[in-house]
């Protein structure tokens, strides 16, 4: 009886835990409910072979793994994000949909190409992020646009049309730490945002038409999250012009009215008086021409001493001897700004010979006049098809001049990143090999010149790299290091952002090769090296690790750029190109490539794979790094 007993507990133990196995699949699997309301949202898109996967015949999630792409699981198997980015999506983002998830916590649809006004987010009142990036949203949003989401933490509506003021609703979200509204139409003046528990992590409204004070609450951002608002000042922007000078031009139309005034009755006296004898009147006349002309001796000579005192300032040095024009012709000359950046304004001066180029440096006056134009005429007698020729320069105490030639076809960074339509291509892979074979010869050329310093560029980057009219590229903005205030050459420069000189402060004879490995990052991938604009030194490149993560993940492919035609046939060429890149990254100063290694590298490259070449170059030994893998460490998928 004791042995049947326990057989019986035992079935029943089993049948427990079989009854308990059930009930883990079945809350584990997705709800059925779920399933049709993700393809009724489908429904209301096209273009959607991206989603070929989400059918009724399969769960779109397996416990916390999706099954379905472009969505995220929760461990009870709900959908928590929608990840529908970079997939062409065409449609209507059905909210109300939506709503019946209720689960869902994320929503991003960036890189789309979506159109209209802002959906009704706010119907989705738990969500944490929103990410609405790089579509064709337009118009103005309610005000009433995001309340009741107060959970609400990351908003990115940059790169669309958006336009008016800053919703209300917006502004009095008290969790939000990154918000990204660059790249819009919105006006008006920046409202006070709610103070959030964590601060700010992310923050830029840069390129749009704000206008007024910026809040004292953001004066401590970074510049660059408000550029390209003509209309904004104060910290930590331009200082806003002052009430005294807004009284003092009141003023002065008042006065002007005023004189206006004196001048009309003085005009009807005058007329009252006409029946003066001729002779009086002639008399009067010649009285006021007198004093005219008097007037014009004074201003005339206050105007040649303003000269002379002018002339004593400083005088434009020529250092190229088929170029010359006189300061007065240059700077009364009609000009353009081009762009303000951390050492100075550039202009553009267009002279009767042609357009010139004028860049102010306000941070040089730590140097001496003598070793100021000692230095110039040394840039001076560079020549070299791939460097930007200084042309003059210009030596006061408070500032300095460089001269050089404009060139109409813009810098790199302008053909890399610029906002493209629909189908406009970016360079084809054949230009970008030609730019970057020209860098490397042009930086080889310098290390030559300048074998007495550690660092002969300094500031290599895209934007420090112009093209002229067949894409040749030239050098800018090389070997300033010896005359740029040491203290703000290590905020901004390049060279002071390298690996060695975030850990050890200190630059080394390959820091310009860790730059250049990072303008080959730049050009292969279309990404921007996004802590450049940061100030001061940093850890290694955002953008060097990110290369380096996709490698090891053997995701090879999705390191180039989409936007890069041309690639048939090229894809071993572009290969090597992106090893060379990341032998120049290596962190370690010892086991980077050097300058001449890495221009000859470079030099050997072709548009064309072959195959003799390519086998060669993949059995060519260790490459020094840790970075530095063989071929069968890559997976490798491009579409030409």
């Amino acid at each position: 009886m004791v042995h049947i007993n326990k057989a019986y507990d035992l079935n029943h133990w089993l049948l427990v835990l079989f009854f308990l196995a059930q009930l883990c699949i079945f809350v584990s699997s997705s709800d059925p409910s779920e399933i049709q309301t993700l393809l009724k949202f489908k429904s209301f898109l096209s273009n959607d072979t991206a989603l070929d996967n989400w059918n009724s015949s399969t769960n779109p999630c397996n416990g916390s793994i999706n099954i379905w792409a472009g969505l995220y699981c929760d461990k009870n198997g709900n959908a928590y994000g929608l990840k529908l980015q970079n997939m062409g999506l065409l449609g209507i983002i059905d909210i109300d949909t939506l709503s019946g998830l209720s689960a869902l916590r994320s929503i991003s649809i960036m890189n789309d190409n979506f159109a209209g006004p802002l959906p009704s987010v706010n119907k989705l009142s738990a969500l944490i992020g929103v990410y609405l990036s790089n579509n064709q949203f337009t118009g103005e949003i309610q005000d009433n646009a995001f309340e009741g989401m107060s959970s609400l933490k990351k908003l990115y509506l940059d790169g669309n049309e958006f336009s008016g003021k800053i919703p209300k609703s917006l502004a009095a979200l008290s969790k939000l730490s990154e918000l990204g509204l660059q790249g819009n139409q919105f006006s008006g003046k920046i409202p006070n945002f709610a103070p959030s528990p964590n601060g700010w992590t992310y923050f830029n409204i840069s390129n749009n038409r704000f206008e007024g004070r910026i809040p004292a609450s953001l004066s401590n951002l970074d510049a660059s999250a408000f550029t390209g608002n003509q209309g904004l000042c104060g910290k930590p922007l331009a200082p806003c012009k002052s009430s005294k000078k807004k009284f003092l031009i009141i003023a002065i139309i008042v006065v002007s009215i005023a004189a206006i005034l004196c001048t009309i009755l003085a005009i009807l006296f005058i007329r009252r008086r006409r029946a003066q004898s001729k002779q009086e009147a002639r008399a009067q006349r010649k009285i006021k021409a007198q004093q005219h002309t008097a007037a014009m001796e004074v201003q005339l000579t206050a105007d040649e001493d303003n000269y002379k005192k002018a002339e004593k300032g400083g005088e434009l040095y020529f250092v190229r001897k088929d170029r010359g024009f006189e300061l007065e012709e240059l700077l009364r000359a009609p000009a353009e700004i081009l762009g303000s950046g951390s050492f100075g304004s550039s202009f553009k001066a267009g002279l009767l010979s042609g357009s010139m180029v004028v860049k102010r440096f306000r941070q040089m006056n730590q140097v001496g006049k003598e070793d100021f134009y000692d230095h110039m005429r040394r840039l001076g007698r560079l020549s070299h098809p791939n460097l930007l020729p200084l042309v003059a320069f210009y030596y006061r105490q408070e500032e300095k001049l460089l001269v050089h030639d404009f060139v109409a076809n813009g810098s790199l960074a302008s053909h890399l990143h610029v906002k493209r339509e629909p189908g406009q291509p970016g360079l084809d892979w054949p230009t970008r090999l030609m730019i970057i074979k020209g860098v490397s010869k042009g930086l080889g050329y310098l290390y030559k010149e300048f074998p007495g310093l550690t660092v002969p560029h300094g500031h290599l980057k895209s934007s420090n790299v112009l093209l002229d009219h067949n894409f040749n590229p030239l050098i800018a903005e090389y070997a300033l290091i010896p005359v740029i205030n040491r203290d703000h050459a290590q905020k901004f420069l390049v060279a002071y952002k390298s690996p060695e000189f975030s850990h050890m402060e200190q630059t080394s004879k390959k820091t310009d090769v860790w730059s250049l490995g990072i303008l080959i990052f730049e050009m292969l991938t279309g990404k921007f090296p996004a802590n450049y604009l940061q100030q001061g030194k940093r850890a290694n490149a955002d953008l060097a690790a990110w290369v380096n993560s996709v490698v090891r993940e053997e995701w090879t492919g999705e390191v180039f750029d989409k936007n890069m035609k041309g690639t048939k046939n090229g894809e071993g060429e572009m290969l090597k190109l992106l090893k060379i890149g990341m032998c120049c990254c290596e962190s370690s100063v010892e086991g980077r490539w050097d300058w001449r290694e890495v221009v000859d590298k470079i030099e050997e490259l072709k548009e064309r794979d072959s195959e003799e070449e390519y086998s060669s170059y993949a059995s060519d030994g260790d490459m020094g790094s840790s970075r530095a893998m063989t071929d069968d460490d890559f997976s490798f998928s491009v579409n030409a």
